[in-house]
């Protein structure tokens, strides 16, 4: 027999309904009854004694797939690391290693134009500047020169002239190094000189 909870005071469910008398056969609605009752005070014994260890336990259940994820993470980035100083740095760029550091010093490259003719000839030059860019002076009185220098490892170097003379000559030196040197004549004489690469 079930006892209801007294007047104002809300209960969810029954209390557990007392042993039948001697003899009388208990019900299934009691019985399950008190089966849900031994189960919830075994619940709450378990509850009240968890310790460091299950809640650690149950913190580890729940996080060890990521806990993996930075194990492995690490673990690739300290073989990584290690590699490196195996295939990834030598002593030729390695900082301080000297090389590096110390590279030979590197001469610029010296380009002279000269354009020659009788003397108070009028010339038109066309010449190429060492960034390969189309220059130009006009009318200037022969001779002429002009010098210019570069850190590239080769210059290319073009120079086209024509004077109001019947002669006139182009010359190129790189470095002091003569490279190319024409002369042309004929009527209002042109001329021009070509060093590739030097």
């Amino acid at each position: 027999m079930t006892v209801d909870s007294p007047v104002g005071v809300p209960s969810d469910r029954a209390t557990v309904p007392a042993k039948p008398a001697d003899g009388a056969p208990e019900s299934r609605r009691a019985r399950k009854a008190r089966r849900e009752e031994k189960r919830n005070a075994k619940l709450h014994a378990r509850r009240s004694r968890r310790t460091v260890g299950y809640w650690l336990m149950r913190f580890l259940r729940k996080a060890w797939i990521p806990l993996v994820i930075l194990l492995v993470v690490a673990i690739a980035a300290f073989a990584v690391d290690r590699l490196h100083g195996v295939f990834g740095r030598t002593e030729l760029t390695r900082e301080g290693s000297g090389l590096a550091n110390d590279p030979k010093p590197f001469n610029p490259k010296v380009v002279t134009y000269e354009i020659f003719g009788p003397p108070g000839t009028v010339a038109t030059i066309n010449y190429l500047d060492l960034d390969a860019a189309p220059q130009i002076a006009r009318d200037v009185t022969l001779p002429w020169s002009l010098t210019l220098s570069t850190t590239a490892p080769a210059a290319g170097a073009t120079i086209v002239a024509q004077g109001n003379s019947d002669t006139i000559g182009c010359r190129i030196t790189i470095d002091d190094e003569l490279k190319d040197e024409r002369t042309s004549t004929g009527v209002n004489a042109q001329t021009f000189c070509l060093v590739k690469s030097g």
